[in-house]
């Protein structure tokens, strides 16, 4: 093999403003240096290397088909220094290197998304891992310490929790369903002829049955998407969190059922810390994310 003398990222970073910028002078202009410096480096690069990566086209100089296929890998390479930088630069900080959080399937996706998007871009080093968890799955990751944080609707004893929001959820089933047909009040003796579909708690030591009426047919399924899913093909009814069903309650692909009572529950939400005292930098904004994008969901309704 010939001995090729090594290249530099500085030189291949040169390249790469030479070519998004369109030339050698506006690249100076971006790296604030001069078309002279810039000039040097593409062409210290392209001496150490054993074929050409520009070539002239008309009075430019342009990527040739090696030269796009290198400059394509050393802008990944680029990029993976630069991470690997600001790692560097937030664990100096304190910052941590991974954050898990779990979350209660009911709480409301909007909020939850929005808190996510904030930290990934305020924390773009740090690992995030979600737990999705339905019941006594999210406690029983809190009590095996398997995450930073959780949001969960009973704060589990030995902890304590900041209420978030309070999530409703409504009886409903399609409309050409045969409880919508009897076209008067339910009662709950009604409801228990019918089947009615359920989220399997997500927890190994105890399974929960929130919500099942001792109805003869249940459905028991591991998604609360699936539930709607099954719930919009009209297979049962169910107690489902109105935040995930917003667009079928407004397209009418869902009805809530004119029950006598209990139609509607509520379940108030609360953030909890496993260890709030070892919690680092990047969990902290995590929770601070999180109780901000409920106060923005909340602050529409109390306005008005």
């Amino acid at each position: 093999m010939p001995n090729i003398p090594a290249t530099t990222l500085d030189q291949w970073a040169v390249l790469a403003a030479v070519v998004d910028e369109g030339g050698f002078a506006a690249a100076g202009e971006a790296l604030e240096r001069s078309q002279s410096a810039v000039s040097y480096a593409v062409q210290q690069l392209q001496q150490q290397l054993p074929l050409p990566v520009l070539e002239p086209k008309g009075r430019r100089a342009v990527l040739t088909e090696a030269g796009s296929t290198l400059l394509r890998r050393a802008r990944a390479v680029l990029a993976d220094v630069a991470s690997l930088e600001a790692l560097a630069a937030n664990l100096a900080q304190g910052w941590e290197a991974e954050v898990r959080i779990a979350v209660d399937a009911v709480f409301p996706p909007a909020a939850l998304l929005a808190a996510l998007g904030q930290f990934g871009r305020v924390c773009r080093t740090t690992r995030l891992e979600v737990v999705e968890s339905v019941l006594s799955g999210t406690t029983e990751a809190l009590l095996r310490r398997e995450v930073d944080l959780a949001v969960v609707g009973a704060v589990p004893p030995g902890f304590l929790g900041t209420r978030l929001t309070t999530v409703d959820f409504s009886a409903v089933a399609h409309p050409a369903h045969a409880l919508h047909a009897l076209g008067r009040p339910l009662t709950s003796q009604d409801l228990k002829l019918y089947r009615q579909l359920v989220v399997r708690d997500s927890g190994s030591r105890r399974r929960l049955d929130a919500g099942w009426l001792g109805a003869e047919e249940r459905w028991t399924v591991s998604h609360l998407k699936t539930s709607i899913e099954m719930l919009k093909s009209g297979l049962g009814f169910a107690w489902v969190p109105r935040p995930h069903i917003e667009a079928e309650l407004a397209a009418g692909t869902l009805l809530p059922l004119p029950l006598v009572e209990g139609g509607t529950r509520r379940l108030d939400m609360h953030l909890v810390y496993t260890d709030r005292d070892s919690a680092g930098p990047a969990t902290r904004e995590l929770a601070r994310l999180l109780a901000a994008a409920c106060e923005r969901d909340r602050r529409p309704s109390t306005d008005g």
